[in-house]
């Protein structure tokens, strides 16, 4: 082969080496700049009306679009106040009332009218809520710190709404020097702002290199983690002082309409931090009247209440007459008869200076509840800004109609400050002998408010029966009655030894009496402890008894639920 052929040989493999190597270098330059193009093309967001709430830019998220009238009031469509600010937002079409609520506040807003009713004061509005194509209009601009706790901003330069929870932490960082605001977390990406030495930035959240801030006229991108301070606390968040700090450790102290309140001068009990009086029943047949029982036994028992350091949850219950179903079903269905409950019970609340409500509403009908659901709604704002603590009983899930089924437990649960499980009546009167509250039947429904229901565990506030039942059994009939803890040693004879049931967590005791065969499954010291255990394993807010009186005497017993109920879990 000739030297010229192997020459032309070698140059034909070269400029196929260089080619490729062209080519590869042409398909890495091109996938390059397909890989950053996204961090140079402008946001489709850019030249429309953005919306940023808590740092976070809602706009491709919102379900309408944002309205501006010519008093430079700003619209949000109901869906999305509902999506952003209050899930349980209504309006009645009838009336052409829009009821929504928010932490402490309850505002009513009637379509068309230019005033506002926030917690039961007139306000005047420059708009009002408007309809279009077939969906409400809210006048965002003007609720928004009158009823949802929130700063709002409008900038004009760059067409951003800026929304701040008044409630919310907020942070700022500080740049170094002048630094430039990227869109992405990148060197290679687009510069969104220059930022000025000493400017103070939002801070929103931040990744090993870089920071994510918002800047004063509302664009959010990142900057270097080496070009500014470290964020520093300039809002502190908002704390629930509604709630208990610790464990609740509650009883109930229960007398009738026709009884006094009990003197408890002189009385202290070791770790009870919350006492529930039933100072107030719903009036039979009224329209949302309360039946006033304080007097002065109950001046008094507030005041020793006090003295002791006991938080004070009234009771407002619809249990103290018979046959309320007819008249609590009236009142939940009609706005204005739950808004004159409810304006009674805050009334109450004030004149008295109690510190909580415990809404203790029982035997409703199934088709009540969501109405239930919507009075606690109304209910809670109102005595949040006042800054009482709201309870609500509620009883196990899964059960009769007007006894388990009238509950939304999760609607309650995530409303209230606290949902009071009355784990008692496993079996009561109608019913066969058993248990008044065994173990695995408490833990059954606890994971199903958890689960099922999904309440959040430190919302869950267990109650506890100091009572049991002496069941009889003779000729197929089967007939009980109520037997106090304290009272337990007086009713079983001498010779009957109790044996320890260990699925239950309690004692129990057969034996015959006069031809009847006589069962009881004890509440008493070592169920109740199980009990506790029970709630503290499962992180529960703390645990409730019904009710005063029916526990041991002396101050033994409150001695051991208070140290039992602060034992850390192993």
């Amino acid at each position: 082969m000739s030297k010229r052929m192997k020459e032309t040989k070698v140059n034909r493999k070269w400029k196929i080496i260089i080619g490729v190597v062209i080519a590869v270098f042409l398909i890495a330059i091109i996938g390059f700049i397909i890989y950053i193009a996204p961090n140079y093309r402008k946001s489709s967001l850019e030249g429309k009306t953005n919306l940023i709430i808590n740092n976070n830019n809602v706009t491709e998220k919102l379900k309408h679009d944002i309205y501006m009238d010519e008093n430079n009031v700003i619209f949000l469509s109901f869906d999305d106040i509902q999506n952003y600010f209050d899930k349980y937002i209504e309006y009645d079409q009838s009336s052409k009332r829009l009821i929504t609520t928010y932490e402490d506040k309850l505002a009513v807003i009637i379509a068309g009218e230019n005033t506002m009713n926030v917690n039961g004061k007139e306000e005047n509005l420059e708009s009002s809520v408007f309809e279009k194509d077939g969906e409400l209009y809210l006048p965002f601009s003007e609720m928004s710190k009158k009823v949802y706790n929130a700063e709002l901003e409008y900038i004009p330069e760059t067409k951003k709404i800026v929304v701040t929870s008044d409630g919310r932490e907020v942070k700022e960082v500080t740049a170094n020097k002048k630094v430039n605001l990227k869109y992405k977390p990148t060197n290679f990406s687009r510069t969104l702002e220059k930022i000025e030495e000493y400017e103070n930035l939002t801070y929103i959240s931040e990744s090993e290199n870089w920071v994510k801030v918002r800047v004063k006229n509302g664009k959010i991108g990142y900057v270097k983690r080496k070009e500014v301070s470290n964020p520093e606390i300039v809002q502190e968040a908002k704390k629930d002082e509604t709630r208990i700090d610790g464990k609740v450790n509650l009883f109930w102290d229960y007398f009738s309409i026709s009884a006094d309140a009990p003197n408890r001068n002189g009385e202290k009990y070791e770790g009870v931090n919350v006492v529930a009086p039933t100072f107030f029943t719903l009036v039979k047949d009224g329209d949302g009247e309360v039946r006033d029982n304080v007097g002065q036994a109950g001046e008094e028992y507030i005041k020793w209440a006090k003295e002791n350091g006991y938080e004070i949850w009234a009771v407002v219950s619809n249990t103290d007459e018979r046959n309320m179903m007819e008249t609590t079903s009236k009142i939940m269905n009609d706005y204005e008869l739950r808004e004159n409950l409810i304006h009674n019970i805050v009334t109450l609340a004030e004149e008295y200076d109690i510190d909580g409500i415990n809404i203790d509403f029982e035997n409703m009908k199934k088709e009540d509840k969501d109405l239930f659901s919507r009075f606690i709604i109304e209910l809670t704002p109102r005595l949040k800004h006042l800054g009482k603590t709201v309870s609500v009983d509620v009883t196990a899930p899964d059960g009769s109609d007007t006894w388990s089924l009238c509950f939304d437990r999760n609607v309650i649960g995530h409303v209230a400050d606290y949902l009071i499980f009355m784990a008692y009546d496993q079996h009561g009167n109608g019913t066969d002998a058993g248990t008044t509250a065994g173990y695995d039947w408490v833990e059954l429904n606890v994971k199903k408010f958890l689960n099922q229901e999904g309440v959040n565990f430190d919302k869950i506030i267990l109650g506890i029966p100091l009572y049991t039942r002496l069941w009889r059994e003779k000729d197929g009939e089967v007939t009980s009655r109520t037997v106090s803890i304290k009272d337990i040693s007086e009713v079983l004879p001498d010779d009957v030894t109790p044996t320890w049931n260990e699925e239950l967590k309690q004692y129990y005791v057969e034996y015959e009496n006069n031809g009847q065969v006589c069962k009881m499954w004890l509440e008493e010291e070592n169920s109740i402890r199980e009990k506790i255990k029970l709630a503290n394993e499962y992180k529960l807010a703390g645990i409730a008894f019904w009710e005063k009186d029916r526990e041991p005497e002396g101050e033994e017993f409150w001695r051991q639920v208070s140290d039992e109920l602060h034992q850390e879990n192993s």
